[in-house]
């Protein structure tokens, strides 16, 4: 298997030779539609590049894309394309981190959030030519409970609503299903959190929610950490603390004006993290929620993931 060659974050992007590479397309049935189209598309524009034909693999219930993505990158595919939404992307990172395999994302799904922190287009035969003009960008994990996750994870607040938005709404509105599930939350009891990370002294807080993130971009584009970088071997761990109404608006407009300093909202960064609640919390990673636990124990994996990106110099993608 060829090696992609390794990057500084400095010039994160990279094209690499896009001569033939073996590939395998990893797909979520419950969550594309029109399989039979996709597939035409794909295998017709991998058949033009001169690459051969890519194994195709179904997602199940009992395993939503990991063993599928170990069993590609066994085969030996260079580039794993994967159609789902952000649960069968991270699904898939946990059997693609640590390897020279690719990740070429085809966005389905509600969130997709992975894509749009990097550029990533939406349309499939976009996401297909990014995988044949060869660039490669390597980025952080991060892990909880030997998870992984390549996004945010979250404790309180953000996975309570994840939990308990609605299937059917998710189905029709998108992120509309989580704000309307947020409401459901915004009068839950605080939580008395330590938060700590690497060596820093522990922080004691009341706060609604906190989040680590690898990238900063939520739903409908909402940049709620601006400054957070997928290749720098650490993450950005944002503690909402608001306790009333109108916190929650003075948050909410400092989130959309991009401000820096916002008020109700304490940004910190590491690689190692440690959250401790006064009693046991909803938690997510990605959007998958996990055990409830009072802990969130999170550390990162420095640049273990191979993705497919666009290059400095692609051509913007049609929407």
């Amino acid at each position: 298997m060829t090696t992609p060659q390794e990057t500084s974050p400095e010039t994160a992007d990279r094209r690499l030779d896009p001569g033939p590479r073996r590939s395998a397309v990893i797909v979520n049935p419950n969550r594309v539609e029109g399989l039979d189209e996709l597939r035409a598309l794909v295998e017709n524009q991998l058949a033009e590049a001169g690459w051969p034909a890519p194994a195709w693999l179904e997602t199940t219930a009992e395993d939503p894309g990991t063993g599928q993505a170990r069993q590609a990158v066994e085969d030996g595919a260079e580039v794993v394309f994967v159609s789902g939404g952000d649960g069968t992307v991270r699904a898939c990172i946990e059997g693609l981190a640590g390897t020279d395999a690719a990740l070429a994302v085809l966005p389905g799904g509600t969130g997709n959030l992975l894509a749009g922190n990097l550029r990533i287009p939406t349309r499939p035969e976009d996401g297909v030519r990014l995988a044949l003009d060869g660039g490669r960008r390597s980025i952080d994990i991060g892990e909880v409970d030997g998870q992984a996750f390549a996004v945010m994870a979250g404790m309180g607040l953000d996975a309570a609503m994840m939990r308990d938005a609605p299937t059917a709404l998710k189905a029709k509105a998108g992120p509309v299903a989580y704000v309307v599930s947020a409401f459901k939350h915004l009068a839950d009891d605080e939580m008395k959190v330590e938060v700590r990370v690497d060596d820093r002294p522990v922080l004691r807080r009341r706060a609604r929610t906190v989040l680590v993130g690898n990238v900063g971009r939520l739903q409908a584009g909402v940049n709620l950490l601006p400054d957070a970088e997928p290749d720098n071997g650490q993450m950005d761990v944002a503690i909402l603390a608001p306790r009333n109404l109108g916190h929650w608006v003075q948050l909410l407009v400092g989130v959309l004006r991009g401000r820096r300093r916002i008020p109700n909202m304490e940004v910190l960064r590491g690689s190692r993290i440690s959250v401790t609640s006064d009693r046991p919390q909803p938690r997510q990673l990605d959007g998958d929620v996990i055990d409830p636990a009072k802990s969130l124990e999170v550390g990162v994996r420095a640049r273990a993931l191979w993705v497919c990106v666009p290059t400095a110099g692609s051509t913007p993608p049609r929407r």
